[in-house]
Parts: structure tokens; C-alpha cells; sequence
């Protein structure tokens, strides 16, 4: 049996350097990075001092007060961005009128943990009759889907993962897996992530893996850069409507890109410190374009995970090298972090969202703030400056903690 075809037909980005596909795809176009000074919480006592805030968010313009009393930010930001891609996509959808063949696959590395920080506090102030009544239902793993879920009425497959800062390519790679198997006709896949609080910001900050720059804050994050130094926090969402091939035909959508091909496995080798020889980043692509059926020579664009690390950025480098050989040096290969800083879960399916945008303009987005070259990073990286050329199809690259790795290909629209 052939399998179903899978393609994009809304998108629904919500990050710090711009909401909805036109004024995010805008900034990304002019080279705009959202990062920024940290302004949520006294940052001094930590070495990181910069982040990726959505600073012009406010959850009353979206949701009426009942149900903002249930939802924390990082649910908030989970359905305003799927109702934003169903927008785009201009699928109709009703809480009245539940579909049983349209479901929802999200992603949060950490769901509601900053929620979980500010009621802690209350707690400690006032005791238990000081929290949020809601505090439960707020902070659970699967909030995201669930309240998107509700508020449209999507009674299909619906699933949150918290596969670390793979999550949200991860949701995707699922969403594609339930549409081919006909478990669902439409899918809402992406992914959330709401953690800008003090202990989480914290705890990331003694593992020593974001950025301790001290210079202009757009500038702290520097994929492939000689002299990186670590990631940028963020928080953000992005939904992408997925629908059956056929579905999207038939109802006369825009198709942004096909999603053809998912990878995914685990370096069983260590929580933060990639796999020396990359044999598992290497598979994992490998696995996405045999998926696919996609020859690695058809790949023109690569979105790279690029957390700005020295090792991962290395590791990476290297693996792309290895299974792409010599059509590596034709390849296009980016780091989009500098726009939108690392909103963890979420970054996948916002990096998902510039792969759609990318086959669909024929246009490259820079790998932004590249000032000082790397010899173990000598890929053709787009550096500052976006490009536009030809594109069949790319690959969206994603690794998190605990050595989870995920890769997606996707082509362009026919």
C-alpha cells in the first residue's frame, strides 16, 4: 500500500522577532534578531544575561479571562499559534462541532515550568491557599495539545512530547506518521515553550551551555562562529497544519511543502555531550531521507540544529559531511537560532516553519552574526546574508539532551 502524502498548508510562527508567517518571515528577510537583555527577572546574579522575549504578548487580546484561568503561558502561546496556522491555512474548525479525523501533535522540552516557579513562590509566601486553584491542570506534560484540542474541537490524535530541544521536530515527524498510517486526515503539529523563569534560566546557566556574551545582546548567539560560546534562551511557539494530500487538493489549499521523510533515534552516550564519532546524528539523517526516498544529492538547503555550541556545531558539521560526501560542499547549510533565540521544544517546528517558507520562496535565510571563520565549520553557512536559489528539498536537523536526535526532509510544493 502506498503510503499517504503529507503536506503544509498553514503555518503559525509566535516568536520574539515576529508573529503570524508574513511579519516573522519579514524579520527573518531583514536580518532581524528579536534577542535581547533579559527584562522578566534580576539576570545579574547569572553569567548569561541575554534572551529571546516575546515582550509585546498579551494574553488578554487572545483569550477571554475563564480561560486564561487554566492556561498557562506556554499552553497560551501553543493554541494562539495553531489558530494562527489555521488561519493561514483557512481550515474551518468549531468547539461545537468536534472532527474526529483532525488530531494535534505538540512539543514542550518543559511545558509549564515556569507557571510551576511563580505558584511556587506564592506557595511559600502564603501556603497552599495562595496557588492557583488551576496549578494542575497549567503545568501537566500534555496541556499544549490538550488545550488546543479543546479550544477547536479536534477530537483525533493528540499527543505532547518532551524529547528536549527536539521536541518540536519530533511532533512534526509524529503528525506525519498518523496522517500516512490514516489515523487522521489534518493534523496541528509544533511546538511550545514558555521558559523564561528564574531557576530554570538558572539551572541551564550552571551546565554552562548558553551564552555569557557581554556585547550588544542580538549578537550573543553565533552558530559555527570560531568564537561561540553557547545558546540564547527564548520562549515561542509554532503550529504547522499538515493535511493529507489528497484533503488539500480537494479543498483547493495553498501546499507550502511536502513532509516526506522523519528520522529519529538516541546516542545512548551521555545527557549534554554529543556522540564523538556522530554514527547516531549521522543515522538519523540517513534514516529521514530513506524515509523520504529521497537521494542525499536531491538536498539543497539544511537547517541545521546550530545551538552555537563549540562541540555540537562541530559534531554536526562533521555528521552533515559524512552522509552528504562530496555534494556536502554544495549544500546550503544554516543556523536560524539568531532570529528567534532557542525556545527548546518549540525551536524545531519554528525551524520547520523556514524550511516550509525557504522551498516555498526559493530564498535561503543567513546564518546571522559569522565574523570569525571555524576550520572544523567549513560549510557553505549563508553567512549574514540570505540568498535566493533553487530549492528541491531540505532537511530539518534537531538534537536535545539525553542524545535525542530527530532530522525531517521535506520537499517543494509540486
Amino acid at each position: 500500500m502506498t503510503p499517504r502524502r503529507v503536506v503544509i498548508t498553514g503555518l503559525g510562527p509566535i516568536t520574539c522577532s515576529g508573529t503570524g508567517r508574513d511579519a516573522f518571515w519579514r524579520a527573518v528577510h531583514s536580518g532581524h534578531s528579536g534577542i535581547g537583555p533579559v527584562t522578566y527577572f534580576d539576570a545579574t546574579p547569572f553569567h548569561a544575561r541575554c534572551a529571546g522575549e516575546i515582550r509585546d504578548w498579551n494574553p488578554a487580546d487572545h483569550f477571554p479571562p475563564h480561560r486564561l484561568k487554566r492556561m498557562d503561558r506556554c499552553s497560551q502561546l501553543a493554541v494562539a499559534s495553531a489558530l494562527l496556522a489555521l488561519e493561514d491555512a483557512r481550515l474551518p474548525w468549531s468547539a461545537s462541532r468536534p472532527q474526529a479525523r483532525v488530531g494535534v501533535s505538540f512539543g514542550s522540552a518543559l511545558g509549564g515550568i515556569a507557571q510551576a516557579e511563580h505558584e511556587h513562590v506564592r506557595f511559600l509566601k502564603k501556603g497552599p491557599h495562595g496557588v492557583n486553584p488551576s496549578l494542575a491542570l497549567q503545568i501537566f506534560g500534555g496541556a499544549a495539545h490538550s488545550n488546543v484540542a479543546i479550544e477547536c474541537g479536534f477530537r483525533g490524535p493528540g499527543t505532547t512530547n518532551a524529547n528536549s530541544c527536539a521536541s518540536g521536530v519530533i511532533a512534526v515527524g509524529e503528525a506525519l506518521r498518523f496522517i500516512r498510517e490514516g489515523r487522521a486526515d489534518v493534523m496541528i503539529a509544533g511546538g511550545a515553550e514558555a521558559p523564561l523563569a528564574p531557576l530554570t534560566f538558572g539551572a541551564f546557566d550552571t551546565i554552562k551551555t548558553m551564552s555569557r556574551w557581554r556585547g550588544e545582546p542580538r549578537r550573543a548567539y553565533r552558530p559555527f562562529d570560531l568564537h561561540r560560546d553557547g545558546f540564547v534562551m527564548g520562549e515561542g511557539a509554532a503550529s504547522l497544519v499538515l493535511e493529507e494530500y489528497g484533503h488539500a487538493q480537494q479543498r483547493g489549499a495553498r501546499i507550502y511543502a511536502e513532509v516526506c521523510g522523519f528520522g529519529l533515534n538516541n546516542e545512548a552516550y551521555h545527557m549534554t555531550t554529543p556522540l564523538p564519532t556522530g554514527e547516531s546524528v549521522t543515522a538519523c539523517m540517513r534514516e529521514a531521507l530513506a524515509d523520504a526516498g529521497a537521494a542525499p544529492e536531491e538536498i539543497d538547503y539544511i537547517n541545521a540544529h546550530a545551538s552555537s555550541t563549540q562541540l555540537n556545531d562541530a559534531n554536526e558539521t562533521a555528521c552533515i559531511k559524512a552522509v552528504f560526501g562530496a555534494h556536502a560542499r554544495e549544500l546550503a547549510v544554516t543556523g536560524t537560532k539568531p532570529f528567534t533565540a532557542h525556545p527548546l521544544g518549540a525551536t524545531g517546528a519554528i525551524e520547520t516553519v523556514i524550511c516550509a517558507l525557504a522551498l516555498d520562496e526559493g530564498w535561503i535565510p543567513p546564518t546571522l552574526h559569522y565574523d570569525t571563520p571555524d576550520p572544523k565549520c567549513d560549510l557553505d553557512i549563508v553567512p549574514n546574508e540570505g540568498r535566493y536559489q533553487s530549492l528541491r528539498a531540505a532537511v530539518n536537523n534537531a538534537f536535545g539532551f539525553g542524545g535525542i536526535n530527530a532530522s525531517l526532509v521535506l520537499r517543494r510544493a509540486e
